[in-house]
């Protein structure tokens, strides 16, 4: 799916940016890495864990010799393996339908690297929370979905930044994802794009404490509030 909105926003957003040879659609494109991090953790733990949760399976789990933490690092591990996976298919999209390029140095694939890790736990540390609201897997696709997409159009990944009002970026640089979609694109877009940014630069230094922030926000919170059945 963000592969296919990819292509589609991308064919939508042709215009090139002031004194650029890179299309809006390309930023897009740079951005949608976010998004799809966001699927498949935020949304995809989010109601995976509340079904677990409506049919007994957490239940039932606390009485056998698997421990806790190893249903969720499995979770998280799935998680990782099926965004990589994802990251691929929109890097090729990327490379092939938007002209852009992968990092030409260590430093560039290093900064790929933990960003899409930060992405990968915060984000899946939100959906472990957010189950809890749920009751279900059918209201928690509800719960996760909203959000999600109203994020996306916050965050700069389907309406490139610079198109958005002030209000909405202020309200979307609350949240994880703005600072993964700007991660990506730092390292998927020539420099001269940084100027293109609210700040006018790529602020790796934030990226790096805001998506750890929320990291550890979310842990904490997860080990506050979670629970294994309705009962609890």
């Amino acid at each position: 799916m963000p592969a296919l909105i990819c292509l589609l926003l991308g064919s939508i957003f042709t215009a090139e940016l002031p004194n650029t040879n890179i299309s809006m659609g390309a930023v897009i494109a740079a951005s949608m890495l976010a998004y799809g991090i966001l699927s498949t953790s935020f949304i995809n733990l989010g109601i995976s864990i509340a079904a677990d949760r409506d049919t007994g399976a957490l239940r039932r789990l606390r009485g056998t010799p698997a421990t806790a933490s190893s249903y969720f690092i499995g979770k998280i591990m799935l998680v990782a393996i099926v965004s990589l996976a994802e990251a691929v298919i929109l890097l090729l999209v990327a490379v092939f339908a938007f002209g852009l390029h992968l990092p030409t140095d260590s430093y560039g694939w290093f900064t790929l690297a933990w960003v899409f890790v930060l992405g990968i736990i915060s984000c899946s540390l939100l959906g472990i929370l957010i189950s809890n609201v749920a009751s279900n897997a059918v209201s928690a696709a509800v719960i996760t979905n909203g959000p999600a997409v109203g994020l996306q159009f916050l965050s700069g990944t389907y309406v490139p930044l610079m198109l958005l009002p002030t209000w909405m970026l202020i309200v979307g640089s609350i949240f994880p994802v703005k600072w993964l979609a700007q991660g990506f694109r730092s390292v998927l877009l020539p420099e001269q794009m940084a100027a293109f940014e609210p700040a006018g630069s790529w602020e790796h230094g934030r990226i790096f404490l805001v998506l750890v922030a929320w990291s550890i926000g979310g842990l904490i919170a997860c080990l506050a509030v979670f629970r294994w059945s309705d009962r609890d």
